[in-house]
């Protein structure tokens, strides 16, 4: 939190570490592990919607976006995250992501969104859409503008899975690749935040590449 503080300019910090040493044939499973995660979420995902939407009449009325619906959304990407850490949009981990919407502050990888005391009311009619549309463009490439013949996926995906298969006949992940990974996952998750109202501060069009998120000074 005291870094949250300190970073007034990056409300949505991503922070991971490689696990290592990582198995070289579990991901060729985890599709299958995760499917638990993926009933829960599949639900949470529509709390997630129905909240988002009394949150944007909240902040409407009161510029202020009620903070047990911040929580608990914040609580939805979290999960969320940590699964596709642990599966296709990373593979940075082996450890099993936790059934929880809290901060986990013991697993490999961290999401936080600093709570906003204020939002602006003329920002949320259109920042969810409208603004957002450039970076729509982009993090789609991300996630889904990849074409292999019958196979269509995101950059993300397409560089997760090389990132496997070097592993798989190396025991090692390209550090350099996963930098690249996380850089495309932080862009990503930025736009998520902002569209989901929870920030308006406008996602950078930058690729901050790398496990830690990029403070410009070294922290405490």
């Amino acid at each position: 939190m005291t870094a949250l503080l300190q970073f007034p300019d990056r409300p949505v910090r991503l922070n991971a570490v490689l696990n290592a040493p990582l198995s070289r044939w579990l991901w060729l499973v985890k599709w299958i592990l995760v499917v638990p995660h993926f009933v829960v979420l599949f639900f949470l995902w529509i709390a997630f919607i129905v909240v988002s939407v009394i949150a944007f009449f909240a902040i409407l009325f009161t510029e202020r976006y009620p903070r047990p619906l911040f929580d608990f959304n914040l609580g939805v990407l979290r999960w969320s995250w940590r699964v596709a850490y642990y599966s296709y949009s990373a593979l940075g981990t082996d450890r099993y992501p936790p059934f929880s919407l809290g901060e986990e502050p013991g697993y490999p990888t961290r999401l936080d969104v600093t709570y906003p005391e204020h939002l602006s009311r003329g920002l949320v009619l259109v920042k969810w859409w409208l603004l957002a549309i450039p970076h729509y463009i982009v993090i789609g490439f991300f996630l889904g503008g990849v074409h292999l013949g019958w196979w269509t996926g995101g950059l993300v995906a397409v560089l997760t899975v090389i990132a496997a298969v070097i592993m798989t006949f190396t025991e090692k992940y390209p550090g350099d690749l996963f930098a690249l990974i996380l850089g495309l996952d932080r862009w990503c998750l930025r736009v998520v935040a902002y569209a989901a109202l929870m920030t308006d501060a406008y996602p950078p069009f930058r690729l901050d590449m790398g496990g830690l998120e990029p403070t410009g000074r070294e922290e405490p």
